[in-house]
């Protein structure tokens, strides 16, 4: 009989709605080998229900989710004592584990109650508390982190330091009032699809403030760059008083180790649903990397929309398991015959070319696909979806069908509206495409466009980050090379190892490669991404395409390729020094 293995792998708090529940709490993460999830469970059940009522909250809620090898624990809390909280869920996740195992706890209950006790007491807020009652009774946004606490958002936002904080009769509670604001998350697209919608917003007149992976921006202004998709990023762009609605990219990983920044939003999309980062937090598969991106379903308000891409092949059918009316994106019109399953919810289509809203069996053509530039005339079929997406986010956002055709008709996708995302160049008549494709899924949504592109030879540069397992790593490979690259550039992420040595991931890469049949000599390994670049630029020839799905080194990667376009350079030139 295998020997019982119990191992807490992550402990921590969940500030807003999450996989397991409406609100805030503490969950924790492990692995259980040897005995049955549920034995554990059961035992973890009856030691959190002993200790929360010792603590004193005896009327917080549990939550808990098997997986194969594994679970997860979630009791609620509240918001001013969450780092007490997950020493609550600790204990608790010991005593249960010492239950499985067969011996006594080694810090049994009656002295643990106390220092618990203690804990709460030292990090308790209660102004928080009362201003948060106050927000709440007012039907206007309370947001709070370790900082900063804030009613309101966008221009009928006030923001304080939360050992500061006023009491609710003293807060102008006249200036107080919500922006609108939609969520947008999925496996791939995301960035673009807030993007667009920005730029829906300009031509509307309106002042946008979004999150993405590139950084926080308000009214065009780059605020702070960086990775802001998580709950850090929306609770910034929501406290910034010149925000008249607020875009918020909702990553996976910002879901599940935090939870949503807010509890009401006025529409969110889900763009589509892959196979990646599976086998963190208990995402084991596609349909459960579908159902942690529909968390966002938690807060979107009552009659507003939330937008599911019909062409998707796991989304549409669990979100029709959460039993709401949905707004459906689609480019297949048959796909979509089949996710609405003889409902009657508004759908984004194409149509003869179109841009189309159709509800209740009318259609209002909006704009043409061949006039929004990033869709490459229709065969960059993934900004399709995006434009779809975005233009249903931004009906849900009050703005024009003028707007929505204008605000995608200017969405050129260029470095400067959207770095390093379908970015293309001429030089010298060798086609250069600089996008963030980084996942097998990717390679499959780009290949439409890349066969548009160019009826001669393609030089493709790929990685892959340390954290995806080795399986991961050699689907992107395939993927890629079914693209048909007569020549690939294998970078080094550097930046990107996470916990594997330098030179492994590209080792993966190559073995697969040589498993594909790739030529003698068609494949190179470099130290990082402009190695890569200038490689295949010293190799392309007039007609060519050079796809540079670019990560780590993008600013580097696009100067380098402008400096290539200004110095007037032609294939089979030197590649200029940046």
């Amino acid at each position: 009989m295998a020997a019982v293995t119990v191992e807490l792998r992550d402990s921590r708090r969940l500030t807003g709605p999450n996989l397991l529940a409406d609100g805030p709490g503490a969950v924790i993460d492990g692995s259980i080998r040897g005995v049955e999830s549920e034995e554990f469970l059961d035992a973890w059940r009856e030691r959190v229900r002993h200790v929360l009522h010792s603590v004193g909250w005896g009327d917080e809620a549990t939550a808990a989710r098997a997986y194969d090898g594994g679970a997860t624990v979630f009791h609620s809390a509240p918001i001013d004592a969450l780092y007490a909280a997950t020493e609550v869920n600790e204990w608790a996740w010991a005593a249960a584990q010492a239950d499985v195992e067969g011996r006594t706890p080694a810090d049994d209950l009656d002295a643990a109650a106390p220092r618990l006790r203690r804990r709460i007491e030292d990090e308790r807020n209660p102004a928080l508390l009362l201003l948060r009652a106050a927000a709440l009774e007012r039907g206007v946004s309370f947001l709070s982190d370790d900082d900063l606490a804030s009613v309101g958002t966008g221009t009928g936002s006030h923001t304080w330091e939360v050992d500061a904080l006023p009491r609710p009769d003293d807060v102008p509670w006249h200036e107080i009032h919500d922006v609108p604001r939609v969520l947008v998350t999925g496996t791939n697209g995301k960035t673009t699809t807030v993007r667009m919608l920005a730029s829906i917003a300009e031509a509307a007149g309106r002042t946008a403030g979004f999150t993405c992976t590139d950084g926080i921006h308000v009214d065009g202004e780059l605020v702070d760059a960086g990775d802001w998709s998580g709950p850090g990023g929306a609770r910034a762009v929501l406290r910034d008083r010149r925000v008249e609605l607020a875009i918020l990219e909702t990553a996976r990983g910002g879901m599940l180790r935090r939870g949503l920044a807010v509890d009401r939003a006025d529409g969110a999309l889900v763009t589509n649903v892959a196979a990646d980062h599976l086998g963190e937090w208990g995402v084991l598969t596609v349909e459960d990397v579908a159902t942690a991106k529909l968390v966002v379903a938690k807060a979107v308000r009552h009659g507003a929309p939330l937008i599911v891409n019909a062409d998707d092949p796991y989304l549409p059918q669990v979100a029709r398991g959460l039993a709401r009316p949905l707004t459906w994106i689609a480019i297949d019109q048959s796909a979509l015959v089949r996710a609405q399953a003889g409902s009657a919810d508004t759908a984004w289509i194409v149509d003869d070319g179109w841009l189309v809203r159709l509800r209740e069996e009318v259609a209002v053509p909006l704009v043409a696909i061949r006039e929004i530039p990033a869709t490459l005339g229709g065969a960059a079929a993934y900004n399709v979806s995006n434009a779809l997406g975005a233009a249903a986010l931004a009906a849900a956002l009050g703005l024009s069908d003028e707007a929505i055709g204008s605000g995608l008709a200017a969405f050129d996708a260029t470095p400067e509206r959207s770095p390093g995302r379908g970015n293309l160049f001429d030089l010298g008549g060798v086609r250069v495409l600089i996008d963030f494709v980084h996942n097998a899924h990717g390679f499959l949504a780009i290949a439409g466009a890349v066969r548009s592109l160019t009826e001669k030879r393609v030089g493709l540069m790929i990685g892959h980050a340390g954290d995806r397992d080795d399986e991961s790593i050699r689907e992107l490979t395939r993927a890629a090379w079914g693209l048909g690259p007569a020549r690939v550039a294998v970078k080094e992420l550097r930046g990107y190892t996470r916990g594997r040595e330098l030179g492994e991931v590209p080792a993966i890469i190559r073995a697969e490669l040589e498993a594909l049949e790739a030529p003698s000599g068609t494949v190179s390994t470099h130290e990082d991404e402009v190695a890569a670049a200038r490689a295949l630029l010293e190799w392309a020839r007039a007609g060519d395409l050079v796809l540079l799905s670019s990560l780590s080194d993008r600013a580097a990667v696009l100067e380098l390729v402008e400096a290539v376009a200004a110095s007037g350079w032609k294939p089979g030139d030197e590649v200029p020094s940046i």
